[in-house]
Parts: structure tokens; C-alpha cells; sequence
């Protein structure tokens, strides 16, 4: 078996795979350095999860953190932690990428290319690579960028020796990453306009005490985690579910929370989206760090479109200029499926976005490969998790029946079908043309509930008639 990526999804899946086929031997590959995929890669000010750690975190391997939120640096550790307990760093090659994977029907073997090495044979293939790109993020090039005197870069990229005490920073953009690089940028003593093209839905969220505090000193460690497990999952289902059915009372009440936070007076444009909540990626601000920045004078917001860049500023098509000198590009991912993998099938090219996927973790017409992609409403490794399950339930599926391999055929007949990701952020709709495509009846319906996938990945048949054993 060979798994695509050493972070949280990569880790997830060894643990299974490991733990369930000890007559299988299986690598990681990885290449990057390090375990932590995203963990490892995002050095920006304030880098943190952005759903609580009690399900953000393995179930296996509960979090013991006290704090809502993760730091980066705490998360990648943890990942570390986690891969030395279980014996699975033994298994990473580091430093190496994978470029390809073909398939052979007639060995029903993959073989993976790997670059500037020996390609890999393996008899399962698993992808756990995200879904976007680590060399490059989305970055839009302003008219006369380069004519700017200061530094200008990607927060993907973050400078490792980037001073901002007393300096004007402009962040681009409204999403997660800006809404934690503002606040973190006002502690460092920076002078931060969070320069945004339209408001975004900001949530203020405990970071610690409440309810958590209550379980750890009434149960066990290993109870109190379990609790709080569950409480994470259905609190982000319900909030998700109750935005999407009655978003008008949602949007009052997170656009007033919002107002609430802030000084009298402020100009409530920058803060009325002109979109339903989760219709894109709600974001949370622990404690309220990100209206407290504003209210203490150190950061402020700005709405408009950049017309162009000058030495010193940013001018908007609006009127006012902004003084810079940091511009911060929190523009946004650049999506890449599958690891940017090209993957054949007995010498044929896959085009994934021509594919249907089965039960959200594989792809119609491709044998034995399973993919990781996580939710885009709740936390990463919940999916993560289940789809490892799931992985270990068809290999075992797969073995048992004396087959050499398993592949999800499409149906014959239409089927209505959506995008593999389901918001409309704009990251999500520059990349739909490469995105696989769900269905509309089961096997092939993408839920983005945690219940309906525990239902599907650990329960659901695999003899249903779309999985075919060869």
C-alpha cells in the first residue's frame, strides 16, 4: 500500500491501515521534509485550526491542549507526536514527490513515479494530498506591483524575518487567513488595514473555558475527550444546518454579534456580506481577537477594489489610498487534485473532473484508489478518519473475495451532478472544470454530514451493485 502525503489525512490512514492489515506493508510518501503537510507549510502570524481541537484532533489520540484552537506549531507537533507513537515515521520517504500512478490491469498493480527516484509497485493506492496547491497560492497580479517599494508576498509564503512592528501592513482579503493574520499582525505591533473586495462572515468564538472546562473536571481525560468529540461534531452540524435552513435568522444574528464587538459608529458595509452564511466558509475568531484589534485602533478594514499599485500605496477604484509597506496577498488557494498525480488506467490518461465519485472517496474507472478530501463545513480530519475506515473496509472487502482489485463503475443513465466541493468560494469556482463530479442518488450523492457518512463509509454495502471486484 502506498499513501500520498504525510499529514493529517496520511497520518489518519496509516494509523488505520496499519493497525487493521499487518500483513500489508505500506509507505508514505512525502515531499516535504517534515510530517505536517499543511501544518508544516503555513508559517503566517497566528497560524491555527479553524475548528475546534476536540474533533479537529484523531479520536484516537485525543487532544489534551486546553485552548479551542490549535496553533500551528502545536498541531504539526502533534501530528509528530502521533507518527512516533504509532511507528509510523518509520514508513515516510521524505523528499519524495510522486509525479505519477498507472495502473495495469493485467498485474493489478499501481506504479508510482517518483521524481528524481525509483517509481514505487504497490497493490492499493491511497491519496492523501488536500486539495491545493503548496508551491503557489491564488495570487492576482495588481496593476503596478512592481513598481512597490516595500515587500509584497503570498501569506502561503510567509518571510521567516519579516519585521512589522510600526509598520503599515495592507492584508488582501476577507477569508480565514486574514481573519487570523489581522489580529496576530495588531499583537506584533503592526499597523494593519485587513483590505477586503466584500465582507465576509466573522463569528466571535470562545477559546477556552465554558462547557469544555466543565467536562475535564466532572470525567476521565480519556471520557472528557470522547464528550467533547461529540460535542464538536453536532455543534458544527448544527450550526452549519440551522444557517442553511433558516439563513436570514442566521445572518441577523452573525452580522448583530458582529456589531455588538465593535466601537458605535462603525461603518456597518464592512461587515453585511452579500451572500448567506456558509454558502462560503464561515470564519471564526477566538475570543473575539479579531474585533478587539479594531477596537484597540491597530488594525482597521477598508471595502473596495484595487485599481492599482504605486510605490508606497494601494489605490482604489472607490477613491481612498491606502499607505503600505507590507502588502500581504490573503487571496486565496490555488486548487490542485490529487497532488497534481497524473494518473493513468492501462495507459489511458484519468481526467478526474470527467469522473464520478464513489461514496466521496473514489473515483469511477480507477482501481483500487482511494482519496482523501475533508469537509468544507466541519473538521478535516472527521472525514479523514472515516475515509481511512472505509479504505480498510475495501481492501479487506477486496481480499476476502479473492479479487485482485475493486473499481467503482458509473451508471449507464443521466445523472444530475454537483461539483466535488460544495461552497462557492472563490477558490472553489476557479477550479470546478477540474473538479470530479457527485451524484445525485447513492452511491454516488457527496454528503457533507458527518452522520450520512458514517452511515455510508461504515455500513453501506459494498456489494451494491457499482463496485465491481476483479
Amino acid at each position: 500500500m502506498v499513501i500520498v502525503g504525510a499529514g493529517i489525512s496520511g497520518i489518519a490512514m496509516a494509523h488505520r491501515l496499519g493497525l487493521e492489515h499487518p500483513g500489508l506493508s505500506y509507505t508514505l510518501i512525502e515531499s516535504r521534509n517534515r510530517i505536517g503537510g499543511t501544518w508544516d507549510l503555513f508559517r503566517y502570524p497566528g497560524i491555527r485550526s479553524d475548528s475546534g481541537m476536540g474533533t479537529f484532533s484523531y479520536s484516537f489520540r485525543p487532544w489534551t491542549g486546553t485552548r479551542h484552537f490549535g496553533s500551528g506549531p502545536e498541531i504539526r507537533a502533534y501530528l509528530e507526536a502521533t507518527a512516533a507513537e504509532y511507528g509510523i515515521d518509520r514508513h515516510i520517504r521524505f523528499g519524495q514527490r510522486a509525479t505519477s500512478a498507472d495502473w495495469d490491469s493485467e498485474s493489478a498493480r499501481w506504479t508510482v513515479g517518483i521524481e528524481g527516484g525509483d517509481p514505487i509497485r504497490c497493490r492499493f493506492l491511497m491519496g492523501c494530498t488536500g486539495y491545493y496547491r503548496y508551491d503557489r497560492g491564488h495570487e492576482p497580479a495588481f496593476e503596478g506591483e512592481d513598481g512597490f517599494e516595500g515587500e509584497m508576498f503570498h501569506a502561503q509564503h510567509w518571510p521567516e524575518d519579516l519585521e512589522v512592528r510600526d509598520r503599515k501592513v495592507v492584508v488582501v482579503g476577507s477569508g480565514a487567513t486574514a481573519i487570523t493574520i489581522v489580529p496576530a499582525l495588531a499583537r506584533e505591533g503592526a499597523r494593519v488595514t485587513m483590505l477586503q473586495r466584500s465582507p465576509g462572515y466573522v463569528v466571535s468564538v470562545p477559546d477556552s473555558g465554558g462547557i469544555g472546562d466543565w467536562i475535564h473536571r466532572h470525567f476521565s481525560s480519556r471520557r472528557a475527550a470522547w464528550l467533547i468529540r461529540w460535542l464538536g461534531v453536532l455543534t458544527e452540524m448544527a450550526q452549519f444546518n440551522l444557517a442553511r435552513r433558516f439563513p436570514n435568522l442566521s445572518r441577523r444574528l452573525f452580522i448583530g454579534g458582529a456589531r455588538k464587538q465593535l466601537p458605535p459608529g462603525f461603518d456597518k458595509r464592512h461587515l453585511v456580506p452579500a451572500y448567506d452564511p456558509w454558502v462560503e466558509r464561515v470564519c471564526f475568531a477566538p475570543d473575539g481577537d479579531f474585533f478587539a484589534a479594531i477596537c484597540s485602533g491597530k488594525a482597521r478594514i477598508e471595502t473596495g477594489n484595487i485599481e492599482r499599485v504605486s510605490s508606497d500605496r494601494i489605490h482604489l477604484r472607490e477613491g481612498p489610498e491606502i499607505e503600505a509597506d507590507v502588502i500581504v496577498k490573503a487571496t486565496g488557494l490555488d486548487i490542485l487534485v490529487f497532488g497534481d498525480v497524473a494518473i493513468t488506467v492501462d495507459g489511458e490518461p484519468v481526467n478526474p473532473a470527467e469522473r464520478l465519485v464513489y461514496k466521496g472517496a473514489m473515483l469511477s474507472g480507477v482501481p483500487n484508489f482511494i482519496f482523501v478530501v475533508g469537509y468544507t463545513n466541519a473538521s478535516w480530519t472527521l472525514k479523514s478518519e472515516l475515509i481511512a475506515r472505509f479504505a480498510s473496509r475495501f481492501i479487506s472487502r477486496v481480499e476476502r473475495s479473492g479479487a485482485r482489485s475493486g473499481v467503482p463503475v458509473a451508471p449507464d443513465g443521466p445523472m444530475e451532478t454537483v461539483p466535488l466541493l460544495n461552497l462557492e468560494s472563490g477558490y472553489i469556482r476557479r477550479a470546478v472544470s477540474q473538479l470530479p463530479k457527485a451524484g445525485d442518488t447513492s452511491p454516488w450523492v457527496l454528503h457533507m454530514n458527518y452522520f450520512s457518512d458514517r452511515r455510508e463509509l461504515l455500513r453501506g454495502s459494498l456489494d451494491d451493485g457499482a463496485l465491481r471486484f476483479v
